[in-house]
């Protein structure tokens, strides 16, 4: 039974940069135990409060257990929240230096109230403001600068701002001169040309949408017999010009569409799921790390899909180790071959 431990080692050399949209995550944990007499609303009873990397930022954070080295590109505010997560990439070990500071700009911030393992309610402080072209040329030389160094670079857009046509137009060309894996994790609301990766990763509703297709398959029908499944991932493998497309199918697990192979089903591993926040962070920090290490296509994304399994079953903006997730695979396999015999 082939293992994918001695891959996993092998993620240790890697060098990857990140660009995209960074956000700071606060969690709120408390417990209720009363509704309000001023209105029909629990009062939770704060317990203790942490504050995490968030967005394009939480996918540098997953990298960081696994790789050698680990960049950022981003943009903050000039406040507080800025200067707090700056100071959480700096202890994580994450070369923050690409990050943008605007006056203009107010860092994003996504405040989640949890009580009982169950989210309350969360609150998005965020004023959506797109670079402009200095601020592109600043990190079009911040990426020409790390590129020789490092062996591939993710694109993660929450669509807040950040990522532009001009600016992935600017930087795309510098990391495929360099050989990187390029990989990308897009935003429906934010529609762009992705032609020179290597591989893009939407989940299905947002595959869906950029296909310009109605989803009416069923949830539970087998993906490798959903026929608009599979037309929209042939699609957007000739739209994107890309070479891999990955489609995240939440209980599903994923689906794998590459160029001049049959399409693969990758069912999940989830056993337990107590948060998704950030799983796709994750899925696209593992699916990277993997294709640097010269895995193939479906390789990738079955480690991503084991390194999912094992974050949704945590609670907050979770990661994970090395050992988590070699565990996680001998696990399952030792599981799969025990139903076998």
């Amino acid at each position: 039974m082939t293992t994918f431990e001695p891959l996993i080692r092998s993620f240790a050399s890697k060098r990857i940069l990140v660009v995209g949209d960074v956000m700071l995550d606060r969690f709120i944990w408390g417990s209720v135990s009363r509704i309000s007499p001023e209105a029909p609303v629990p009062v939770v009873t704060v317990e203790k409060e942490e504050v995490y990397s968030g967005g394009a930022a939480n996918v540098a954070r997953n990298l960081i257990p696994f790789a050698r080295e680990v960049h950022i590109a981003g943009q903050i505010g000039r406040d507080q929240d800025g200067e707090v997560l700056l100071g959480i990439l700096g202890a994580d070990g994450i070369d923050a230096s690409g990050v943008l500071c605007s006056q203009r700009y107010e860092t994003i911030t996504k405040t989640r109230v949890v009580a009982r393992k169950q989210q309350v309610v969360r609150f998005d402080r965020e004023r959506i403001t797109t670079i402009n072209t200095d601020q592109v040329t600043q990190v079009r030389r911040f990426v020409l600068g790390r590129c020789p160094e490092l062996e591939g670079l993710i694109i993660s857009d929450y669509g807040k701002g950040f990522i532009t046509q001009e600016l992935i137009d600017a930087i795309i060309p510098i990391a495929r001169s360099a050989g990187l894996v390029i990989t990308v994790d897009p935003n429906p609301k934010n529609p762009l040309k992705w032609h020179g990766v290597t591989a893009v990763k939407p989940n299905r509703a947002e595959a869906f949408r950029e296909a310009g297709v109605e989803d009416h398959s069923q949830s539970n029908s087998d993906p490798l017999q959903d026929e608009a499944l599979l037309r929209v991932g042939e699609e957007l493998l000739e739209r994107w010009g890309t070479q891999i497309i990955q489609i995240t199918l939440g209980e599903q697990g994923m689906i794998v569409f590459e160029r001049g192979t049959k399409p693969h089903h990758i069912p999940t591993v989830a056993r337990e799921v107590f948060d998704v926040s950030g799983a796709g962070d994750t899925a696209i920090a593992l699916f990277t790390l993997a294709l640097t290490a010269g895995a193939s296509a479906v390789e990738a994304a079955e480690i991503s899909n084991y390194a999912s399994g094992v974050v949704v079953a945590k609670l907050g903006t979770a990661t994970l180790t090395p050992q988590e997730l070699i565990e996680s695979i001998n696990e399952r396999r030792a599981r799969e071959f025990a139903a076998s015999i």
